[in-house]
C-alpha cells in the first residue's frame, strides 16, 4: 500500500506485508540514484517484494530529491522523517502487523548514504535534521554506499555529494560534518557494508574506510567486497549482488529475533 508520510508528492512509501499474522520486523530501503530527481524508488520494488516474500515487512520509502524539492537539509530530513512514520501513519495503517522494536535499514548508492545517516541520527547535535529518533535501527545493511562525503567530494570528485550540500567541504563544513556517516561514530548498531570491486561509480575505499573507522570506534561491522560487481547490480533483483546483499539483511533480522 502507499502511504503518504508529508505534504509533498515525493513524501510517500510503499509498504509491502508478507503472509500471515503479525508482527513481523520492518525493513527500510533507501534507494539510491545520486539523491536526484530522475531516480526514484521504482527499480528498488522488486527488491522490496523479494524482502517481504521471506517473512518481513518492507518499507520503501521516497524522498525529497536535488532537481525537485530537495537537497540539503530536506533529503535526509525526509529520511529520518520517513523513518519516523512507522511509529505514526504507517503503523495506523497496518495495525498489528509491524513490530517497531526490530526495524532495519537497508540501502544503495546515495540511499546506501541515508541508510547509514539514519542509523547514526541519533549521534548528531540538536540543531540537526533527525536527532532525538523514536525508532532506533538494529542494524543496517548498506550497498555501495557513500559514507565520507567530503572524501567523496573532494578526492572523488563526485558532484552528486556536491549537489547535495551545495558546494565543497571547504564551503560548508558543517553540513559535511552532520551529512557524513563516517564522522558520526560509533552508532551502536551492527553495520554491514558491501561494496563490488568493478565499482565505477563510488569507489570500494568508502566502504572500507568506514567500516575500520567503526570497528574503532567500538561498533560491530563487517565489510563484504564482491568480485566482478558493479554499482548498478544490486539493484537487479535477479542479480547474484542482491542475492547476496538480501540474505545478509535476512541474517541480521535473524539475529535481532535471538537477542
Amino acid at each position: 500500500m502507499r502511504i503518504a508520510y508529508g505534504d509533498s508528492p515525493d513524501n510517500y512509501g510503499i509498504l509491502h506485508l508478507p503472509d500471515g499474522p503479525g508482527p513481523h520486523p520492518v525493513v527500510v530501503m533507501i534507494h539510491g540514484g545520486g539523491w536526484q530527481q530522475d531516480h526514484d524508488l521504482t527499480y528498488f520494488e522488486p527488491l522490496a517484494r523479494s524482502l517481504a516474500d521471506e517473512g518481513v515487512a518492507v518499507w520503501n520509502i521516497e524522498y525529497r530529491r536535488v532537481g525537485g524539492a530537495g537537497g540539503w537539509p530536506t533529503t535526509p530530513a525526509d529520511a529520518n522523517d520517513a523513518t519516523e512514520a512507522l511509529s505514526t501513519v504507517v503503523r495506523d495503517a497496518a495495525p498489528g502487523y509491524l513490530d517497531l522494536d526490530r526495524v532495519h535499514l537497508a540501502g544503495h548508492s546515495a540511499g546506501g548514504h541515508l541508510a547509514a545517516w539514519v542509523s547514526g541520527r541519533h549521534r548528531l547535535p540538536p540543531e540537526s535534521p533527525g536527532q532525538q529518533p523514536r525508532i532506533r535501527a538494529r542494524s543496517a545493511t548498506i550497498m555501495a554506499g557513500v559514507f565520507d562525503l567530503p572524501l567523496a567530494a573532494t578526492a572523488g570528485n563526485d558532484k552528486f555529494v556536491r549537489n547535495l550540500l551545495g558546494g565543497f567541504p571547504r564551503e560548508f563544513p558543517d553540513r559535511y560534518r552532520i551529512a557524513s556517516p563516517i564522522d558520526n561514530l560509533p552508532i551502536g548498531l551492527p553495520v554491514t557494508a558491501i561494496h563490488g570491486d568493478a565499482d565505477r561509480t563510488v569507489d570500494p575505499v568508502q566502504s572500507r574506510n568506514y567500516v575500520n573507522a567503526a570497528k574503532a570506534a567500538g561498533d560491530s561491522a563487517q565489510l563484504r567486497i564482491l568480485d566482478g560487481v558493479g554499482h548498478g547490480d544490486f539493484g537487479r533483483v535477479d542479480s547474484p549482488a542482491w542475492a547476496t546483499a538480501k540474505q545478509v539483511i535476512l541474517d541480521h533480522v535473524a539475529a535481532d529475533n535471538v537477542r
